[in-house]
């Protein structure tokens, strides 16, 4: 598509409200050199912006047009350094913050699911009372991996540091996370069956007032997001998944969010517009009544 003539904005729901005015910052952080099987995550902020234009404005479960009354603004690219992942989160830290500092939602987009670890520090410094919701197929708890404590199969040991954590959705660990696990966070990691007294064993465990929550693409089932780096067999619905993010948006006081690990597919666009959606509703959950 030729963005430059394009009639809509290229921004994210086609639309971009000045700063003052928007309540939702998107970011895009188009990072991805710890990818560790498949690489291409970077293009992902690009496609789910892209696809985000063809979303309709108007959402059947809310009855109203979610645009209209959260006002989104989208910010440039964080410009990534790649040759150290600790850079790139702290910069983000660093625009976390004055997104924050705001008063506004930061909601971004990745890029892998290293990325989180900066965005975590930028909202415990601004909201002590803090834990993180993750949705993932994988614990990503390793201390290290392939050379470095900031690898994308780390960010959980990192976020870990900072604040609790509940993960959602995991089907996939190495031994040393086995028993970091069985020893440390047996409660507090869940599989991918969702049902409503899991969504509420879930929600007990986030025994924090504020809450940021971090999705990578692949705690869902391949069938609903198959272009992503790592996919894993099972995995989370579609209709579950949003049931749960609902219900912790409507219990707590949700801060911001992360989409990672989205690495789009030449002709298959079915998981940049999910994506997107997910996006858009769970701006929705978190802001609106």
């Amino acid at each position: 598509m030729d963005y430059l003539h394009s009639s809509t904005p290229f921004a994210f729901m086609g639309s971009q409200t000045d700063w003052e005015d928007a309540k939702v910052v998107v970011l895009p952080v188009p990072y991805d050199s710890t990818a560790s099987y498949k690489s291409g995550q970077r293009h992902g902020p690009n496609a789910i912006i892209d696809a985000s234009r063809q979303l309709e404005l108007y959402d059947i479960e809310f009855a109203r047009e979610i645009s209209k009354e959260l006002k989104f603004h989208t910010l440039s690219e964080l410009q990534c350094d790649k040759s150290s992942p600790k850079k790139v989160i702290d910069a983000l830290q660093d625009t976390v913050d004055k997104i924050l500092e705001e008063g506004k939602f930061p909601l971004i987009f990745g890029g892998e699911h290293s990325i989180t670890t900066g965005a975590v520090q930028s909202a415990f410094a601004h909201y002590d009372d803090l834990c993180v919701l993750q949705i993932d197929a994988h614990a990503d708890m390793r201390d290290e991996y392939e050379g470095t404590k900031y690898n994308h199969a780390c960010v959980m040991a990192r976020v870990r540091e900072v604040v609790p954590a509940v993960s959602v959705g995991i089907r996939s660990y190495s031994v040393s996370e086995s028993k970091i696990i069985s020893q440390k966070y047996s409660d507090m990691v869940f599989g991918p069956a969702l049902d409503a007294k899991i969504i509420d064993k879930i929600i007990s465990r986030l025994n924090k007032k504020n809450v940021y929550i971090t999705i990578d693409i692949d705690g869902f089932d391949p069938a609903i997001m198959s272009a992503t780096g790592t996919p894993e067999p099972g995995g989370l619905g579609w209709y579950d998944t949003l049931s749960l993010l609902k219900k912790v948006c409507k219990e707590k006081n949700v801060i911001g969010a992360d989409i990672v690990e989205l690495m789009p597919m030449q002709g298959q666009h079915s998981s940049e517009f999910a994506c997107a959606k997910l996006a858009y509703k769970l701006a929705g959950y978190a802001l609106l009544d």
